[in-house]
C-alpha cells in the first residue's frame, strides 16, 4: 500500500529556511571566486566561511523595516560576520543571488518530481504487464469501437510518462541556469569567472547572456512542462472516472475500509481521487499561463514576475508532487474487473467485428461501397434491437449475416466465423509491448 502523502521534503525546499540557506551558499561561493581573483583577502574569506549564518526570524524582522528581502538577509548575515561582511555580495545585484538560488531550489524540487515520475512509471508498467491480454472494448467518441486490451491502455500511459519525463529533463536543463553578471548583465563590477565558478560548484549552467535577471521564457517552459505532466495525469484520471461509471464498471479507484462515499447515500463509491487530480490539473494550467505572462518585462528587468513566482513555482511543484503520489496509489491499488470488460465487449452482439466483415467481403471481390452498405444495414438493425435483447446462442449480428444470401455468395460459413475471431484484433499486442521495451 502506498503511504499517505506528506509534503515535508518538497515543502522544506520552498521554506524560508532553505531559501536563505541557498542564498548563503551562493554568497559564500561568490566570495570564494573573488578570493581566487585576489579581490577578497584570504583571511577575510576564512572568517566569512566560519561565521556566515542567518536567523530566519531575524531576517523577516529586518525585512519588516527595510522592505527588501535581500538587504534584510545581508544585514542579518553581517551581524554574524562583522566587518568582513563588506566583501559579501561584492559587485552583485539582488537578482544575481535570487535567480541563481532559485535555480538551485528548482533543481532540488525537480529531483523529487523525477523520483515520483519513476514510481508512477513502474506502477503503470506492472499493470500493463499484468493485463497485457485482459481483453476490453476500445471506445471512440465514447461508443464501442473494436477490441483492445487493458494492458494496451496501460502501455499507452507508460509511453506518455516516458515522454513527460524526457520533457521534464529538457525543461530542468533549460531553467537551472545561474547568473552573476550585475545590474544589467554587463559584468561591469564583477568578473565573469565568478559566475562560472559559482555555477560549477552548484552544478548549474551559467546563463550565456542575461540582463539583471535570467530570462523568464526559461521558467515559462518549465511551468508549462509541469502543466503538461498534470494534463497527462488528468487524462489518465478521466479514463478511470469514465470506466468507473456504474453501467461500465471496468476499473475502480481504490476505496479503503471505512471510507465513506456520500453523506446521504451509503452505497456510493466515488472516484474522488481522480476527480481531485482533474481539478488540480486546472490549477497548474493557470500557473503556466501566469508564467507566460512573466516573459515580457520592462527593459532589462522589472519585478512584476517576482510576486507571481513566489506563488506559482512552489505551488506548482508541491501540487504536482502530490498529484503524482496520489495517482501512483490509484494505479497501484485500483480494482480491475475483467469479467465486466468481457460482458461490455459482448453487449453489442458482435457489432465490434463489423470492420472484419467489411474487409473480408472486399478481399473476396465485393465493391467496398456495396460491402459497407450491406454490413451497415445489418449493423443498424442490430443497434435498433439492442435494448430488448435478452440473450441468444450466437451474437445477433453474426446470425443476421449468416442469413444474408447475397453476402454468403462471397463468404462461406468458415470465412464468416473467422471474421468474429477476437485474436485477429489482438495478434500484434506483443509487438507493441516489444516496441516499448515493456517487459
Amino acid at each position: 500500500m502506498i503511504p499517505r502523502y506528506t509534503r515535508p521534503e518538497m515543502g522544506r525546499i520552498w521554506s524560508d529556511e532553505n531559501k536563505f540557506a541557498t542564498w548563503l551558499q551562493v554568497e559564500v561561493l561568490a566570495c570564494e571566486a573573488q578570493a581566487r581573483l585576489g579581490i577578497v583577502p584570504q583571511e577575510a574569506l576564512v572568517l566569512i566561511k566560519a561565521r556566515a549564518k542567518f536567523d530566519t526570524a531575524r531576517v523577516l524582522e529586518i525585512e519588516e523595516t527595510v522592505k527588501h528581502d535581500v538587504i534584510a538577509f545581508l544585514t542579518n548575515v553581517a551581524e554574524y560576520v562583522g566587518p568582513e561582511s563588506r566583501y559579501i555580495h561584492l559587485g552583485m545585484t539582488s537578482s544575481d543571488l535570487l535567480d541563481t538560488a532559485l535555480a538551485l531550489q528548482i533543481k532540488q524540487a525537480s529531483a523529487l518530481i523525477f523520483d515520483k515520475l519513476e514510481k508512477l512509471r513502474e506502477a503503470i508498467r506492472q499493470q500493463a504487464l499484468a493485463h497485457r491480454n485482459t481483453v476490453c472494448i476500445g471506445r471512440s467518441h465514447g461508443v464501442h469501437a473494436e477490441p483492445t486490451t487493458f494492458g494496451l491502455k496501460m502501455a499507452m500511459w507508460y509511453a506518455e510518462i516516458e515522454r513527460q519525463t524526457e520533457r521534464m529533463r529538457r525543461a530542468v536543463q533549460s531553467v537551472t541556469v545561474g547568473k552573476i553578471s550585475g545590474a544589467v548583465g554587463t559584468y561591469a563590477h564583477i568578473d565573469p569567472s565568478v559566475e562560472v565558478y559559482v555555477c560549477e560548484q552548484l552544478d548549474l549552467t551559467p546563463a550565456p547572456i542575461s540582463t539583471q535577471i535570467v530570462q523568464r521564457d526559461r521558467h515559462a517552459e518549465f511551468l508549462n512542462t509541469l502543466a503538461l505532466i498534470a494534463a497527462s495525469l488528468e487524462k489518465f484520471a478521466t479514463e478511470i472516472r469514465s470506466l468507473q461509471r456504474t453501467e461500465i464498471l471496468e476499473v475502480e479507484e481504490p476505496f479503503s475500509k471505512g471510507q465513506k462515499g456520500s453523506s446521504a447515500m451509503p452505497h456510493k463509491r466515488n472516484p474522488i481521487t481522480c476527480e481531485r487530480i482533474t481539478g488540480l490539473a486546472r490549477v497548474l494550467r493557470g500557473h503556466a499561463v501566469a508564467a507566460l505572462e512573466n516573459v515580457a518585462l520592462w527593459h532589462e528587468r522589472d519585478i512584476s514576475h517576482s510576486s507571481v513566482e513566489r506563488i506559482v513555482l512552489p505551488d506548482s511543484l508541491i501540487l504536482l508532487d502530490y498529484m503524482l503520489h496520489q495517482f501512483t496509489r490509484v494505479v497501484t491499488e485500483m480494482h480491475v474487473y475483467p469479467e465486466n470488460m468481457r460482458r461490455n465487449l459482448e453487449r453489442t452482439q458482435g457489432l465490434i467485428f463489423s470492420q472484419q466483415v467489411l474487409l473480408a467481403l472486399t478481399r473476396k471481390g465485393m465493391a467496398r461501397e456495396e460491402a459497407y452498405r450491406v454490413v451497415q444495414e445489418h449493423a443498424m438493425a442490430v443497434w435498433q434491437g439492442l435494448d430488448h435483447i435478452t440473450g441468444t446462442d450466437a451474437p445477433l449480428f453474426k446470425t443476421r449475416l449468416k442469413n444474408d444470401s447475397n453476402l454468403r455468395r462471397y463468404l462461406d460459413e468458415s470465412e464468416l466465423e473467422q471474421c468474429f475471431d477476437l485474436q485477429k484484433n489482438l495478434r500484434h499486442v506483443d509487438t507493441i509491448f516489444a516496441r516499448l521495451q515493456l517487459r
